[in-house]
C-alpha cells in the first residue's frame, strides 16, 4: 500500500463511504492510541510481560498494510515507500505512549491465516515501527543502551493481518532520568 492511499477518514470529500485505500474500520481505530495496561487485552491475546514490573502500553497498526519480509527482495525503492508506510502508521498509532527512557519491545504478527510462520522474518516491518516511535519521540533513539528487541512472536490470526507492538518500560520507578545514563 502507498502513502498517498492512506485516507484519514472512511468518507470521501463529497461524504460518500470510500471504495479503496486504508480507511478505519471503526470510529475506535480512527484515533490510534497506546492502551495502558496490558491486562486490558483481549480474551485471545496473552499478557506477554506476565508477572514483569514496569508500565505497559500497546501500539496496534492498522491492518493490511503491506509488511516487509526479509525474505522479500525488493526494489530499493519500492522498500523505502513500504518502510516510510509502516514508520508513519506507527508514528501515528503511538501518539498516547508518554516519553520513555529504556524499554523492552515485544513485536506480535498477527497473521490472517494459520500457515506456519518464522516470525522473525519480518524484522524489517517491526524495525520500521520501531523508528517510528523514535519519531513520535517515544523513545530518544533506538540503540542497545535505551531498546531490548524488538522480540517476534506469532499471534492470533486476524482478518487483513497486522502488527502489534507491547512496551514496557524498564526505567526504574522514582530514579531521577540523569542517573540512568
Amino acid at each position: 500500500m502507498l502513502t498517498s492511499a492512506l485516507h484519514a477518514s472512511a468518507l470521501t470529500n463529497a461524504g460518500v463511504q470510500r471504495r479503496s485505500g486504508y480507511a478505519p474500520d471503526t470510529a475506535e481505530s480512527a484515533t490510534p492510541k497506546a492502551v495502558p495496561p496490558v491486562g486490558l487485552l483481549g480474551e485471545e491475546e496473552p499478557d506477554w510481560f506476565e508477572g514483569m514490573p514496569g508500565r505497559q502500553y500497546r501500539v496496534a497498526l492498522p491492518p493490511r498494510l503491506t509488511l516487509l519480509n526479509a525474505n522479500q527482495r525488493l526494489h530499493h525503492h519500492k522498500r523505502a515507500e513500504i518502510t516510510r508506510v509502516l514508520r508513519r502508521a506507527a508514528w501515528a498509532a503511538s501518539r498516547a505512549v508518554p516519553r520513555l527512557e529504556r524499554v523492552h519491545i515485544i513485536g506480535v504478527l498477527h497473521p490472517e491465516d494459520r500457515q506456519r510462520r518464522d516470525p522473525a522474518n519480518w524484522y524489517p516491518s517491526f524495525k520500521a515501527c520501531v523508528d517510528g516511535l523514535v519519531d513520535q519521540g517515544v523513545l530518544d533513539d533506538d540503540d542497545h543502551t535505551r531498546v531490548v528487541g524488538p522480540d517476534m512472536r506469532m499471534g492470533h490470526v486476524v482478518e487483513g493481518a497486522r502488527l502489534v507492538l507491547h512496551i514496557r518500560d524498564l526505567t526504574p520507578v522514582g530514579m531521577p532520568a540523569d542517573l540512568l545514563k
